[in-house]
Formats: structure tokens, sequence, C-alpha cells
């Protein structure tokens, strides 16, 4: 141990024994992540820092891919759109689309070593899609932590002996509400067959059923305005809760992957475990299993359907995170030589079997409420903020101790919304600080970290006003939507077509130690591209324009919408012509080609890595891009390398793993 520490800080020493100490050395190496004959360091890339194991990477990134999406989400999705035969299509796009996007942007982020923004040293010229993805991460990080912010709130409401969405009897209440449990003077259990009769009696009674959770949701909680311009007083105890969300996230991020990593021990394992409680208490319930048939029948027919095929690969897309930013962030502090391809295919199914598994959490108790009021499934399901704030707490009501089971509920909703905030402020954070790229900043990340958490709260202060569900609904529907597709097609076109599949094939061999397998190179150039084309065609064509209940947004909140979703897209442009005409160049197309060479930069980030063709830089203004005979010849300077290194040489690559 005492030599292996020496290693450190001593090159001499480490040539003198590396003879008697290669073994040790390559098992320490081995141990802590590195490639067998690299020197020992605490991080690879000492300068810029690395996740603490590759353990700590996994679970950010699928904290990340899974959020609240899976839960409230998916389910719906699923049964509206066939039950189990819209797995069929699901798992299709998730090989042909989710699997090998997946993989591209984290390959692309790691053999770089770089965010969202200085990987597009690949092609300056599309250094605009860098830009969109930060637009991206900024809205969607806003609006995510105001919902958030809600569910913390609903967990402090929830530390009580009985909830207060369960009965009518509430000053918010009106008088079209009608309770699953009676009334206050009624016992509040299961067994309560006359208060069961009783809320079944007042809802057929009624043309329109209020359930108490929905008026809390609506008239306390919000206190809903009558329209989207009427943003009214800024609902105090939620805005505590946005504070202390943004807070939470500053404090696990205050070191970076280094913190965070250390936090996604709890805030991605956890979820799993409350999730096979409520799977466990749900299927227990009378009515359970109804439920669940009504998320798995399938409905054969459905298939032939294209809407259901753009659902699911709308789903998949949107599941995984593809285009944020998130993924290359994350795989930009990677060790150069780590197996991503396996780490793609790990999150990416991890990702999918979450969303299957919610829906039998969510569906078992729907099922549950559903055989409760003699109605049929279709009648309490919901999605998005309806089924996390208002159907499923008010199915919670009926169950014995149902305190402790919305604890547990928000309390899961709130670690699921964490993990992906998590990776949205990172990379904000890493982007900047990559972009400026002195040490001075990188000394001071941690006050980037907090501006930027300050920032993003005062920009959800108006969400947190009366108006604030209507915002909320028209970005979580216009600012990631069909601009998201539209940047990870470009992504492609850029590295596939502009900077060469060969070339790229070609790096990730030399990142990986094996080239991409054929059917990922064939989904990259061909498939998903198609796929994304496909899912832009059908947003465009399934398009509505949104409404809350009864409430139809007017149009210029539409407006709105359109230009949040198109001032990501519209930096794409916008740079290209800024780099075009600052391009050297006497004519438009020199200064094109100019700004579509790869930097003299690009590449791995540390010297180590820099081999065959990355082993010095061009002359300025050359053509980065090898020939076939270039190629060759970096194979053969790979080689001599290895030769001349020996067993110590940086150019081993590691044997491929599942």
């Amino acid at each position: 141990v005492t030599l292996t520490l020496t290693l450190y800080n001593d090159v001499l020493w480490f040539n003198k024994v590396q003879g008697i100490m290669s073994q040790s050395v390559c098992v320490c190496v081995i141990q802590n992540g590195a490639v067998p004959g690299e020197q020992v360091k605490k991080d690879e890339n000492s300068r810029r820092g690395n996740w603490g194991n590759q353990i700590e990477f996994v679970l950010t990134s699928v904290g990340y891919a899974v959020g609240l999406g899976n839960v409230w989400r998916f389910p719906y999705l699923c049964y509206r759109n066939g039950g189990g035969a819209f797995m069929f299509p699901y798992f299709i796009m998730l090989v042909f689309c989710g699997i090998p996007l997946f993989f591209l942007e984290l390959s692309f982020g790691q053999f770089t070593s770089l965010g969202c923004l200085g990987v597009w040293k690949v092609s300056p010229m599309f250094k605009g899609v860098g830009y969109g993805m930060m637009v991206v991460s900024t809205y969607i990080g806003i609006y995510y932590n105001v919902v958030i912010c809600i569910a913390i709130y609903y967990f402090f409401m929830s530390m009580t002996n009985l909830l207060p969405w369960t009965y009518c009897n509430n000053p918010w209440n009106t008088p079209d509400c009608s309770g699953v449990v009676g009334t206050a003077h009624t016992n509040a259990t299961l067994a309560n067959v006359s208060a069961a009769l009783s809320a079944v009696t007042n809802m057929a009674n009624r043309t329109k059923r209020t359930s108490p959770s929905e008026e809390y949701w609506r008239n306390y909680v919000l206190n809903v305005s009558d329209g989207i311009g009427n943003f009214g007083e800024v609902r105090l105890p939620i805005l505590g809760c946005l504070a202390i969300s943004w807070v939470v996230v500053f404090l696990c991020l205050i070191r970076g992957v280094k913190s965070s990593g250390k936090v996604v021990y709890f805030t991605a394992t956890f979820p799993y475990v409350v999730l096979t409680i409520l799977f466990v208490r749900g299927i227990t319930l009378e009515g359970a299993i109804s439920g669940i048939k009504y998320y798995l029948t399938p409905q054969w027919q459905k298939i032939l359907d294209a809407k259901v095929w753009g659902d699911a690969a709308s789903q998949i897309f949107y599941s995984l995170g593809c285009a944020w930013g998130g993924l290359i962030t994350m795989a930009s502090y990677n060790k150069f030589h780590n197996n991503c391809f396996r780490d793609s295919i790990i999150i990416s199914v991890t990702n999918c079997a979450t969303s299957v598994y919610a829906g039998f959490v969510i569906f078992s108790i729907l099922g549950f409420m559903a055989h409760h009021l003699g109605v049929d499934v279709s009648q309490v399901a919901d999605h998005g903020p309806g089924l996390a704030f208002v159907a499923y707490p008010e199915a919670l009501t009926l169950l014995p101790i149902s305190p402790l089971w919305s604890l547990l509920f928000f309390f899961m909703l709130i670690l699921l919304g964490l993990g992906t905030q998590f990776c949205l402020l990172e990379t904000l954070v890493t982007a900047i600080v990559d972009e400026i790229g002195t040490d001075w900043i990188i000394r001071r990340k941690t006050f980037i970290t907090l501006g930027v958490a300050i920032v993003g709260f005062l920009l959800g202060v108006p969400l947190t006003t009366r108006a604030g569900i209507y915002w909320l609904l028209l970005m979580d529907n216009y600012a990631a939507s069909f601009s998201l597709v539209i940047i990870s097609c470009i992504m492609c076109i850029c590295i596939m077509y502009v900077y060469g599949h060969r070339n790229y094939f070609k790096d990730v061999e030399m990142m990986l130690g094996f080239p991409p397998p054929a059917f990922f190179r064939i989904c990259w150039r061909f498939i998903s591209p198609l796929i994304i084309s496909f899912i832009l065609i059908f947003t465009v064509i399934q398009y509505k324009p949104i409404t809350y209940n009864d409430y139809v947004f007017p149009d210029w909140s539409l407006v709105i919408g359109f230009c949040m979703a198109l001032s990501s897209v519209v930096c794409i442009p916008i740079y290209s012509i800024f780099k075009i005409l600052t391009s050297k160049g006497s004519t438009f197309s020199e200064r094109l080609k100019n700004a579509l060479r790869p930097d003299p930069d690009w590449g791995p980030a540390l010297p180590e890595h820099r081999l065959g063709r990355y082993a010095s830089p061009g002359p300025e203004g050359m053509d980065m891009r090898p020939t076939t005979g270039e190629l060759e010849e970096g194979r053969e300077a790979e080689k001599e390398h290895k030769d001349e290194m020996g067993s110590n040489g940086s150019t081993l690559k590691p044997t491929p793993t599942a």
C-alpha cells in the first residue's frame, strides 16, 4: 500500500520499481475503474474531476432517466393504447431508437470529457445544438422543481392523523363535492359499507362528481385563478416549498458530481423500495386484479393504429431524456475507457422496466378505488398532475393508516423528481464552466451552481401564483416537445454525416477497445434518424391546443408556448450563421468548410489518450478528419507506442464486457 501511494507523487520511483510492482499496480488500477497499465490517479481527469466510481454514474443516470413521467404518464398511455399490446411497439422503439440514441449521447460526452457545449468542437458550426440543449434544460428545470415543491407540500400535509382531502366538510369545498369515505362523522374504514354506498349514491345523484382531493388541489393548494393571464397572489406555502427544493438541489450539487454521486445511492434506489411497498399493499386490495387486467389486457387490433406507435416512440424518446444535454454531461465525468456501451443498455432497460413496474403499482390502487365506487377503471384513471395529486391521493384515503401511504407516495415522487433535477442543474453549470474553461472558474464552480440555483428559483416564482398551473402545463407541453426531436435529429446528422460515421466509429473503438456493434452503426446512420423524423411528423399531425379541465388556453398563450419551443431550435441557425461569418476564408464556401471542420482541440481531453490521429494537432485550418491512409498510420503509431511502453503503456484496450 505504501509503495502504491508513492506512485502518485514520484514518477521516477515508479520507473524504478515498475518491474517489481507491475502486477500490484494493475490490480489497484482495476479496482479503481481505470484501464490496466495506466498510472494510478485519484481522478483520471484531475482538473475537471470524475465520478467516485462507476456505480455513481449508473445510479445518477438511472435517477435522471427515471422521473415523474414513468409514474404518471406511461401507465396511462399503456391502458389507453391497447394495454399489453402497447408493450410490443414500446419495446420495439426501445431497441431501435431508445438504446442507440442513449449510447450515442453517452459515448459523445465521454470521448471528449466535455459538456453539451464543449462537445461541438466536433463541428463548431453546430454548437447552436448545445445552446438549444441548455435552453431546453432551463425550461424543464424551472417547472420540474415546481412540481417537486408541490410534492413536498403534500408530503408535509400528510403528516397528520387525517388527510385533509378525505372529506367534503372543509371551507374550500363546494356543494358538488362527493367523497368516497362518507362524512367526518362516519367511520372512515374499509368495513363501513354504509359510507361507501352513500358515496356511490351521492355520485349518482349529481351530474358531475367533484372529489375532495380535486377540490383540495384546485381550491386550496393552488387556489387556481380563472385564466392564465390572471396571476393573482403568490401562494406562500408553495413558494416556501420551492425554496426548500432549490436549497436541497444546491446542497446535493455543492461539490458537483462528487457530492451528487453520493446522494444518488439513496435518491435513485429508495423509490424502488417505496414502489415495492405500494405494490405489495396494492395487490392485496379487493379489485386490484381488475385494475391490473385493465392495464395489461391486450387489444391487438390497436397495433395497426399509427397513433399507438407514435405514442410508443414519443414515450421512449422523452422518458430517456435524449437531447436534454444531461446524458452528455453525466458521461463527460466518466473515465475515458469506461464501457458506456454496457451502461447504456443497463440504464435504458432499467428505465423502461421501471415504467412497467410503476403501472402495476398505479393500477392496482386505481382498480381498488373503482371497485369501491362501483365504476369502471377508466372513470378513475388519469395521467400527469391529475394522477399524482388528485386520483392517487384520493385512492389512498380508502386505505387504513392512509397518512403513512401518502407520506411514502409523495416521498417517492420527491426523490424521482430530484434525481432528474440534479442532472438538469449540473448540465447548465458544466456547460458554463466548460465554456469559460479557466482554472479560476473551475475553482469557483460552487458559486456558479449557487448562481444558477438562485436564478432558477426566481424564474419559478411566477409558477407559484394562482395562474401557475396554467404556465406549468404550457411549459410542459411546448418548451420540451418537438424541439427535442429536432435537436436530436440534427445531432445524429452532424455526427454521422458531417463529422463522418467512419471517424466516429474509430473514436468509439479507440475509447472502448472495440468498435460499436453493427446493429448500433446501422441504427445511428439510418433507423434512429428515421424514427426521430417519424416522431416529429407524428407530433405535428397529432397536435391539439392544450386544455386544463374545461379551460381552453387563449391564442396569445399558445403563441408564447410556440415561442418557447422555437427559442431552443432557433439557436441552431443563429449560431451557424454567426460561425460562418466569423470563420476564415475569402468566399462563402471556404467559410462554410472551415466552420464544419473539427476544431484542432477536438478529441480526448487528456494527452495520454490523444493517440493516433489525435497525437498532435494539425496546422491551423487543416482538415482534421483522417483519410483511410491516415487511419492506417494511426494504427501503426498506436502499435509502436504500445511496444515502447510495454506493460505500462496507456494504449492497452479493455476487454469488452457485456
